[in-house]
């Protein structure tokens, strides 16, 4: 019985919610799905409140079919899943800061996201606290946050951040190391929650659309693309397929620039400045290309639910081929200079290695999930258009090592050249650039999963019968990557984290919203 069969036949399907089922369970079919993921029978994708249940998405590899359960909370409670599958024990963290309900059994009942600074607390719950109210009940030192302990002879703590060194986001590292080898790497993050998803309540699709680009900069095409996915899917709106290839144009040329910028940071983190230089002039000419070709550097709100804001010209094509032929001939140096660099290989072979059943665990994406062999790609396994009419391989590597997520990069980048070039060559020469968004007169519901740079992004949206925006989910995959950096470095010594940390590069905006 597949997937969205099992969960069909154990409760009620919600029947506004589009591609995907969703459906109203109990408590016993609940923790059922979940001992389901704790069995390695089902991958989880995401989970999250809306102030009276929660949600858990979830995905069958082998079928490639996604369902979501939904569990209703009138007592404020639900079984935790964490409790049984790890990888949810931050979402249900997250989940109970924003919105107040409470997951029984959760192994670790800390605050994730809520620092103590909010002006309230539950922002996303039914009737939110109001600041007095939090002011007034908040515990003598609230604001100390009590790090997990290790115990062992010779042991001490090195804290980092949230303030680094770097112009790059705040996060907070606890080290426990003996000398120099790290015994254990605890995060804690929420430095830059910005309250996207409270933001996006009420809105109109177009000024949400505004915010999800704005989730993690770096990857604004690819957020954008899920949420105006998401919406188009809910709508029933067929977009244009001139705009279905532009978009799909875009989010190869943001993953080209991510790519380049990593490649060249990892090395710098290694002391190879060289290869830093040299790809930072490559992303630069991608990200010249992007502006000239779609008026911004990092195409931000060129994307929307319906279509796409801009179209190219036929200059801007001839440039895009100019720089796709740029890179092929450069490029094969740069990687020859990595490969044949003894010093630098001494410090990538062999550092921060993630097991392959910690990723599958984890259903860990991304560079991060198929360095360890595990070979998902939102593209390839959940096809949408274009890439279901486009040829390209999905690299995998086995050691799980910062070279191996750094090889993964560099062979990502020789695909996404081969996909610029299929996309220039099958873009329709005219048509229409976006399609009008109109409400259907009543609640509507769409789940999406696209492929970013990093890995799949999860988009969920309910309207409204106005068309506005009652509730938006958005899920980076840096929620299943960052818990799997403090397995990396266990047992490197501390100079490595930098290295680890920057081979993984995983998000704090996406993932602190």
């Amino acid at each position: 019985m597949t997937l969205p069969t099992a969960l069909l036949a154990a409760g009620r399907r919600v029947e506004e919610t589009r591609p995907h089922p969703r459906v109203v369970v109990d408590d016993a079919v609940w923790q059922a799905f979940a001992a389901r993921l704790a069995a390695g029978e089902a991958t989880l994708l995401g989970l999250w409140g809306d102030g009276s249940a929660v949600h858990m998405a979830l995905l069958d590899e082998t079928g490639g079919q996604v369902a979501i359960a939904t569990r209703e909370c009138p007592d404020g409670r639900y079984a935790s899943v964490g409790r049984a599958h790890p990888p949810a024990i931050r979402l249900e963290r997250a989940l109970q800061d924003l919105t107040g309900l409470e997951a029984t059994g959760l192994p670790d009942g800390r605050p994730w996201l809520d620092h103590g600074r909010w002006d309230r607390r539950h922002p996303l719950a039914a009737a939110p606290a109001a600041p007095a109210a939090v002011a007034s009940a908040a515990p003598a030192g609230a604001l100390a946050y009590p790090f997990l302990p290790a115990e062992g002879e010779g042991l001490h703590q090195i804290p980092v951040g949230p303030v680094h060194a770097g112009i790059i986001e705040p996060g907070h590292f606890r080290f426990t190391a003996n000398g120099e080898t790290v015994v254990r790497l605890e995060e804690r993050l929420g430095y830059v929650h910005r309250g996207v998803e409270a933001l996006m309540a009420g809105k109109p699709v177009a000024e949400a659309a505004r915010l999800a680009g704005r989730t993690s900069g770096d990857s604004t095409v690819a957020y954008a693309l899920a949420f105006a996915r998401a919406v188009e899917t809910a709508l029933g709106i067929d977009v244009p397929l001139r705009a279905v290839w532009l978009r799909a144009l875009m989010a190869e040329i943001e993953r080209l620039a991510n790519h380049f910028g990593d490649i060249g940071a990892i090395c710098n983190d290694a002391a190879f400045a060289l290869m830093h230089a040299h790809c930072g002039v490559l992303r630069e000419r991608v990200l010249r290309t992007a502006a000239a070709c779609f008026g911004h550097r990092l195409m931000m709100d060129r994307i929307g639910p319906g279509g796409v804001a801009s179209d190219i010209a036929a200059a801007g094509i001839d440039q895009i081929r100019d720089l796709v032929r740029t890179v092929r001939q450069v490029f094969p140096a740069l990687v020859g200079l990595y490969d044949n660099t003894a010093s630098l290989q001494d410090r990538t072979v062999g550092t921060g290695r993630v097991s392959a059943a910690l990723v599958r665990q984890f259903g860990c994406g991304g560079f991060v999930g198929r360095a360890s062999g595990r070979a998902f790609d939102a593209r390839r396994h959940l096809a949408y258009p274009p890439y279901d009419a486009l040829a390209f391989t999905v690299p995998t590597a086995e050691d799980g090592d910062v070279n191996a997520r750094l090889w993964i990069r560099i062979r990502e980048v020789e695909e996404s050249l081969s996909l610029v070039s299929q996309i220039l060559d099958g873009l329709p020469a005219e048509g229409a650039l976006a399609v009008p968004v109109a409400a259907t007169g009543g609640p509507a519901e769409g789940l999406a999963i696209v492929e970013g740079f990093r890995g799949d992004i999860l988009a969920f949206v309910r309207l409204d019968a106005d068309g506005r925006v009652a509730r938006c989910h958005l899920r980076d995959p840096s929620w299943f990557q960052w818990p799997l950096l403090e397995a990396a470095i266990e047992g490197n010594i501390v100079a490595d984290f930098p290295l680890c940390n920057k081979s993984f590069n995983c998000s704090y905006a996406g993932h602190d919203l």
